[in-house]
């Protein structure tokens, strides 16, 4: 049932795609936002910043796992509904959506139309953007995030644990800045958005290096993970850049300041192309992943 379950979620996300209006996590969001303003105070000691965080966090995940888990129980319709629930925590189909536009308007050579595009997806200045490296850092991120990372726990612990997930993704997304209103504020949503994806990334990464250039990928992330901010980030990015044979990383402008990344990856210059193969990528990978899971589901069921 659960091989069922993910297989018939990733053909719902690819031929419907994300929902135009009424997303779930747009009125989670909203729902998030009136949370924080009233447990988050920029006056309160630091302890109790961390402190409202974490209960905040309670508040949001909690009573929507425990909800997911109770309807999925359901005979029947509790398997509807953990399709449903799991189409929603995907986003293969958005990876496409948001960058093959850019791909096509980098073919065509309107880089302007390119910048805009690529503006909306990565937090980096439109003006400063390298819109070929910025794209596929951020298809051979969020194939982490919005596909595998949500498989995986789907695997672990059903529709609750993708809900759980993807919950706690956001929360980190809205939370996880280094900023002083959200230091010590979101400091647990993103430890515990770190420690949902530890496993996850690691087979991502693995995945990429299986499908792409094998030896690089692995050099690449044994050798540049450990210099990348992000424990998670890293090996996933070193290991898809070594895959695709590009260099990533790398300075960037990110609201008007200079940040000099660590280099991942090769010394190849990444080009507009490589946003496809990147995403041929991204889909190979969920195919071994199918593969891998109806195969140990079929010999456990067998």
């Amino acid at each position: 049932m659960t091989f069922i379950i993910m297989l018939s979620a990733l053909i719902i996300d690819w031929f419907a795609g994300e929902p135009k209006r009424l997303h779930p996590l747009v009125g989670f969001g909203t729902l998030v936002n009136k949370i924080e303003a009233g447990f988050n105070h920029a006056n309160q000691h630091r302890f109790l910043q961390f402190f409202a965080g974490m209960l905040a966090l309670v508040i949001c995940v909690v009573p929507i796992t425990i909800i997911t888990y109770l309807i999925s129980q359901i005979p029947f319709w509790g398997a509807l509904f953990s399709v449903a629930l799991l189409t929603l925590c995907l986003g293969h189909r958005s990876l496409f959506d948001h960058a093959r536009p850019i791909l096509h308007a980098m073919q065509q050579g309107d880089l302007e139309h390119a910048r805009t595009l690529t503006s909306r997806i990565v937090s980096r200045d439109k003006e400063h953007i390298d819109v070929n490296k910025a794209t596929i850092e951020s298809v051979l991120e969020n194939g982490n995030d919005a596909v595998f990372g949500a498989l995986f726990w789907f695997v672990i612990g059903g529709a609750a644990g993708a809900v759980a997930y993807r919950l706690v993704n956001t929360l980190d997304a809205m939370w996880g800045y280094r900023i002083p209103r959200f230091f010590y504020f979101g400091k647990t949503a993103a430890r515990l958005d770190d420690l949902l994806n530890f496993v996850p990334a690691r087979l991502t990464a693995l995945s990429y290096a299986l499908l792409g250039n094998t030896r690089k990928a692995l050099s690449c992330w044994n050798q540049q993970a450990p210099l990348w901010d992000s424990p998670n980030a890293g090996p996933v990015m070193a290991s898809g850049a070594g895959a695709l044979d590009v260099q990533l990383g790398g300075v960037a402008c990110y609201h008007g300041e200079w940040h000099q990344r660590p280099l991942l990856g090769t010394s190849n210059i990444a080009e507009a192309n490589d946003i496809g193969r990147a995403l041929r990528l991204v889909s190979n990978s969920v195919l071994l992943w199918l593969s891998v899971i109806g195969i140990v589901t079929g010999i456990i069921y067998a």
